[in-house]
């Protein structure tokens, strides 16, 4: 009986469904200090697609900043054609204060590889894809959230990348437009019913670093009280450098599951290190 018993309880647990994620800032767009500018399209799906599959977290959902529109279709087939399995992706092109795509500069060749751009990939399940404009100071470009909802899966994937504080973009005191964009990427990456993963390039420092302004810790600090940061140590809101000595780059999840974060800092390819985290829900 007690063995029946035993039995009976083990084929009612359900193992825990397990999701990987990446999100790395390429730039290779428009810095020329950047290895990847003026990269081909062949060029960036290779090479995405290897730090995407090659590290020991291997991410079902990527997301990517300072991509190009005109690499999405390569990228694409590349993913499918080394994993054999089917692979989506989203993507949204910059553009500039009067409307105009911010456009990429032309790869090496001379070809020309459409806007800047973020993306969110997604492996094998059907997703759909919504883009969600944020606010963005009027005289520098626009900005969006791409999130993938993953019904198999009851996963919302949102990726962005944020106004920098440089004097170009969101350069009044305060960080008004960082903060204005964290405050909406929070209310869309949120469905009832999904667990959400959201993050990207978010140009702010962490609540507990020390370091960036103090606005822009401030207004990244409702993200950490609604999820788990990938990097994030108990209560102390930090986390392992991403650029430069700083942390820009996050991957936030629902609480409690976190099993695993990795900085892949070997990467010379891009000024910003890829991201990984493993959940468990």
């Amino acid at each position: 009986m007690v063995g029946h018993a035993l039995l009976l309880a083990a084929s009612l647990l359900v193992a825990p469904s397990e999701l990987s994620v990446m999100t790395w800032n390429v730039c290779t767009g428009t810095n020329s200090d950047c290895r990847f500018y003026r990269a081909t399209p062949l060029e960036l799906a290779e090479n995405i697609g290897r730090y995407a599959l090659d590290q020991p977290i291997k991410p079902g959902v990527i997301f990517l900043q300072e991509f190009c529109t005109g690499a999405t279709g390569t990228l694409e087939l590349w993913l499918e054609r080394r994993t054999g399995r089917p692979w989506s992706v989203g993507s949204w092109g910059l553009t500039g204060a009067g409307g105009k795509p911010y456009a990429c500069h032309p790869d090496r060749l001379g070809r020309p590889r459409g806007a800047q751009s973020i993306a969110v990939a997604v492996m094998g399940d059907t997703a759909t894809f919504e883009t969600h404009p944020l606010p963005a100071p009027p005289w520098y470009v626009r900005r969006a959230a791409i999130c993938a909802t993953i019904p198999a899966r009851k996963v919302r994937a949102c990726g962005t990348h944020l106004s920098s504080g440089n004097g170009y973009d969101d350069r009044r005191p305060g960080a008004p437009y960082r903060t204005r964009q964290l405050r909406r990427l929070l209310e869309v990456a949120a469905r009832p019913g999904y667990r959400t993963i959201v993050g990207g390039d978010l140009n702010v420092a962490p609540p507990d670093s020390g370091y960036g302004s103090a606005a822009g810790r401030r207004a990244v600090a409702p993200l950490y009280r609604a999820y788990q940061e990938c990097g994030q140590r108990g209560a102390r809101r930090t986390g392992g450098w991403t650029r430069e000595g700083r942390k820009l780059d996050y991957l936030f999840a629902p609480k409690g599951t976190v099993r695993r974060c990795h900085v892949e800092r070997d990467v010379t390819l891009s000024d910003h290190k890829p991201v990984y985290i493993k959940v468990a829900f």
